[in-house]
């Protein structure tokens, strides 16, 4: 995944699934509330990830 615009989509997608969580957080139900979260974490989690190669990869 090295092209930087598939990382700038994932990376937006990834952010704005956990603030519309956040922000619905009341109307979702609980099981489906769990797991959405949990796949929102994983998805912010590798966002930074790729966050930190891409300015890895610029300063070098």
């Amino acid at each position: 995944m090295t092209d930087s615009g598939s990382i700038l989509t994932f990376v937006i997608v990834s952010f704005c699934l956990a603030i519309i969580l956040i922000m619905k957080k009341d109307s979702l139900p609980a099981q489906m509330k769990r797991y959405l979260a949990l796949l929102a974490i994983v998805m912010v989690s590798i966002s930074f990830v790729l966050i930190l190669l891409t300015f890895f990869r610029a300063g070098t």
